[in-house]
């Protein structure tokens, strides 16, 4: 089996998921008192979340950079980080670590495929949602996405940061996520990506009438097949 090397902290919520997901898929897959192979750094969310505030884009490099070395020191042989977000940076940190970076943006992809759909909708931070990474990496796989108005998009992000990310889950917020996931739907969106590893925690399949694709188990469930193959 090989290690592997979780880049977590932001939030330690989606961390702790991650963490329970690859044990429990190890074990389910090779029975017994089977776990996984893995270690954790942890990076203090609260330097990182003021650096998105202010776009300090290359402080969060270094920060995260030089928690990935930490983690190929400690002997990981590859590398998930816990965060849709930071896979912005995902070709930095695996250019300064040396670690290969098994990316959640190619395991959605090819579970998209799998399904068979053509367009979904992607929620997630503002940086997310805006930014080209999902649009760029899943136009690889001939999948289209689309996003909230520019409206939605706050409402979504500052739920995240306000609520998800410490700990808070509202029946009230989870009442907007649908209705925000119904305006995709409506917009043709034939599935919705649940593109924060903290929106799973609040969202699940049974919240939408069309398919749900958690971030954080395909990310985890191709974290086990990378190990065990």
């Amino acid at each position: 089996m090989k290690r592997i090397g979780l880049l977590g902290g932001m939030s330690w919520e989606s961390s702790l998921e991650y963490y329970r997901l690859l044990n429990e898929m190890v074990k389910n897959r090779l029975g017994g008192f089977h776990s996984a192979e893995c270690t954790l750094a942890s990076v203090d969310f609260g330097p990182v979340s003021e650096m998105m505030k202010s776009n300090d884009w290359k402080g969060i490099e270094r920060v995260l950079s030089a928690a990935a070395i930490d983690l190929k020191r400690a002997g990981a042989d590859f590398l998930i980080i816990c965060t849709n977000t930071m896979h912005l940076l995902a070709r930095e940190i695996e250019g300064a670590s040396g670690l290969e970076v098994l990316e959640i943006g190619k395991a959605v992809g090819e579970e998209i495929e799998r399904r068979g759909l053509e367009t979904v909708g992607l929620l997630g931070t503002r940086f997310t949602m805006e930014r080209a990474y999902y649009k760029d990496t899943l136009a690889g796989f001939g999948i289209n996405v689309i996003v909230p108005s520019a409206e939605e998009m706050v409402v979504v992000d500052m739920i995240i940061f306000e609520e998800l990310c410490k700990g808070i889950f509202r029946e009230e917020s989870k009442s907007v996520y649908k209705a925000v996931i119904k305006g995709l739907q409506i917009n043709g969106a034939e599935g919705v990506i649940l593109g924060c590893t903290e929106i799973p925690l609040l969202i699940k399949e049974s919240d939408a009438d069309i398919a749900v694709f958690d971030t954080t188990a395909i990310h985890a469930r191709a974290a086990v097949d990378h190990a065990l193959a």
